[in-house]
């Protein structure tokens, strides 16, 4: 009897173990300060692993040639006196190849701008994660609402329901009457299940975006009603600082090139060891390239249309900018006024609402008007919840135009 019970305990066990796990994997997501904090986002990893490969060329671009050691036996192998060692002239020698006109710094300097351009790529590609993910959790938090809503809809219409049959049976109201409000409850419920369809994928894509394993059954609430005006900021926006890093880097490999026309110089200098005389010698001896076919005036051509396009990339990113300032600065205040009315809107629903149930109960209104007003309630919560969403998306983009973390998250 006992050794029967062993399956069974083993199985409330293992059922206990995985609802345990399952609590621990979903759990709510924290704030979203500390959720871009701890974001592991292949973006983020993405633009950090390039910094340090650029970093890595710069290291790179600062190293002098290597020299090459030669050795060389001639007089060997050939006729008479040259068939076997004796008349050997062994030649050991080291050679150096000196850049000239400056070559070595240029490069550097071009290194060094390219890593600019990766540090500015990076840091403009976390003010737009941080843009993404603000907007990710304000949309999971909207979505979190929007259930809540259509919840409270259920009840709505669940009491209205039975306030028409109550009528009904009292014959003050018609039997078409309870199938009216049993109709509208019906369409409410349908409303909370799309709402859950709706909360879980809004909570899936957060999850997602931080580029964790981790699932989320809720969100903390508050960024909705959170201000809305980042602090303003003279500095160049990020896009303005990328394009003016690329033109640095142009402009530097432009200078590059022009100095790669002037040909380098490689030294020699070594010991000959003379079989036939038993004597030793120095040579020394210099290599210059004569530059008659090459001197690398397409790649200086390249190089100047290259710095050429990257001044128009510059100006036209610093006139994007301004415009993208100013389109967002106006679209933050219009964010701000609408969510303040369709607060207000919610709010006049709301008391129409409950004057409408009571002029219902007391037989002075009409059920459809009871109808109309709960519905006008449900629609006034979701505008003023799509009004708050909004004016969050609208101080994220704002933030992002002014080079700044949405919602004053850590850099």
């Amino acid at each position: 009897m006992s050794s029967n019970r062993w399956p069974l305990r083993a199985a409330l066990a293992s059922a206990v173990c995985g609802a345990l796990c399952s609590a621990a994997a979903a759990q709510t997501a924290p704030p979203l300060e500390i959720l871009l904090r701890e974001a592991t986002a292949p973006r983020l990893i993405v633009g950090e692993a390039e910094t340090r490969a650029a970093e890595g060329r710069a290291s790179q671009a600062q190293a002098r040639l290597n020299p090459t050691l030669d050795l060389q036996v001639e007089n060997i192998g050939g006729d008479r006196p040259y068939r076997d060692f004796q008349s050997a002239e062994t030649t050991l020698s080291v050679g150096q190849t000196l850049e000239l006109g400056g070559k070595r710094g240029a490069r550097a300097a071009a290194a060094r701008a390219e890593v600019d351009i990766a540090r500015s790529r990076a840091g403009l590609s976390r003010i737009t994660f941080a843009r993404d993910l603000a907007v990710a959790y304000a949309a999971a938090e909207a979505a979190s609402e929007r259930l809540d809503v259509a919840r409270e809809g259920v009840e709505l219409a669940r009491a209205d329901a039975r306030a028409a049959r109550l009528l009904v049976d009292t014959g003050k109201e018609a039997e078409l009457r309870a199938l009216q409000a049993q109709a509208a409850l019906s369409a409410a419920q349908a409303d909370v299940e799309r709402a859950e369809a709706e909360a879980g994928g809004a909570l899936a894509r957060l999850a997602a975006l931080t580029g964790g394993e981790q699932t989320y059954t809720a969100v903390t609430p508050g960024l909705l009603d959170m201000p809305s005006s980042p602090a303003a900021s003279d500095d160049p926006p990020l896009t303005v600082a990328v394009a003016e890093a690329e033109q640095t880097a142009a402009s530097r490999k432009l200078d590059l090139e022009r100095r790669r026309a002037t040909p380098d110089v490689t030294v020699n200098f070594g010991i000959r060891r003379l079989a036939g005389d038993d004597a030793t010698a120095a040579v020394a001896g210099i290599s210059l390239p004569l530059p008659l076919f090459d001197r690398n005036r397409g790649a200086v051509k390249s190089a100047q249309a290259e710095a050429d396009a990257a001044r128009a990339r510059l100006a036209m990113a610093r006139a994007d900018a301004v415009a993208n300032r100013r389109e967002v600065e106006g679209e933050a205040r219009a964010a701000d006024r609408i969510a303040l009315a369709a607060r207000e809107g919610e709010a006049a629903a709301r008391e129409a609402y409950r004057l409408a149930r009571l002029g219902y109960e007391a037989g002075k209104l009409p059920l459809i008007e009871l109808l109309a007003a709960r519905r006008d309630l449900i629609a006034a919560r979701q505008r003023h919840i799509e009004a708050r969403l909004a004016r969050a998306k609208a101080t994220a983009d704002l933030a992002q135009a002014h080079g700044q973390i949405a919602f004053g998250g850590a850099q």
